[in-house]
């Protein structure tokens, strides 16, 4: 059995010192201050004395290792011992082998692929609790949050073609009734392949009323102006059936 520990550093290599100095000051306030989270960068030790992670690289593969709390590229925290796994040497070479393979460096994505992530991946593989959930907290949120808001504008996108089409149904139902009751009233019914006066009105109206509903249910969000674009496609399709004979 061999003991697995997890290194963590504020992440300070932005190339601005101010820039540093704002994440150092955000993980005091947010993790020393109320336990909540940070901006870090996190590496495994198992079997040596070397740390294991992960980062963005063009070619090849993300995953490195330097000796254990020296990391040149930010500023070391703390250790902290994960567990002890039941991996022998040979096994976890072969898990090294494995990532290696598994995490290139191109596939580096801050808010759901980072060195965290990675390192909880390791874990998990040499048998040990994952890192403390503050580590990645603010990785984690940013992920759900997008994700969140990806999900939000596809449904108003799919409300707003339902509310199209069913806006459609409706209105020539509605022109149908009304297109019967005038008839009935005037007494000529209206013989196929002609087009009445109250026909023209009726489509030209159609349109207006469309627009109209539009309007009424428009979401003010991030994708007003694509649901414009579509707009200007059902009033073309709008034009069209009035062109028809």
């Amino acid at each position: 059995m061999a003991e697995v520990v997890v290194h963590i550093y504020d992440v300070t290599n932005t190339g601005s010192d101010k820039t540093n100095n704002t994440i150092l000051q955000i993980n005091r306030i947010f993790k020393d201050g109320i336990g909540l989270g940070g901006i870090f960068h996190s590496a495994i030790q198992v079997y040596g004395n070397d740390e294991w992670s992960y980062g963005y690289c063009e070619q090849g593969t993300g995953v490195f290792r330097c000796p254990s709390s020296k990391n040149p590229m930010y500023t070391y925290r703390e250790k902290i011992v994960l567990g002890r796994t039941d991996c022998t040497i040979f096994m976890v070479n072969q898990i090294f082998r494995e990532l290696t393979r598994e995490w290139p460096g191109h596939t580096y994505d801050l808010l759901s692929r980072n060195c965290n992530h990675f390192c909880d991946v390791l874990c998990d593989r040499l048998g040990v609790p994952k890192l403390p959930g503050w580590v990645n907290r603010f990785a984690h949120a940013g992920d759900t949050a997008l994700e969140v808001a990806e999900t939000t504008a596809m449904r108003l996108k799919q409300a707003k073609t339902e509310l199209l089409s069913a806006s459609k149904v409706a209105y020539r139902f509605l022109s149908n009734v009304t297109s019967s009751v005038t008839n009935s009233t005037n007494g000529s019914p209206q013989q196929p392949g002609t087009v009445n006066n109250s026909d023209n009105v009726n489509s030209r109206m159609q349109g207006t009323w469309l627009k109209g509903m539009l309007n009424t249910a428009k979401p003010s969000t991030s994708t007003e102006i694509e649901n414009k674009d579509e707009d200007a496609n059902h009033d073309s399709e709008v034009l069209q059936f009035q062109q028809q004979p």
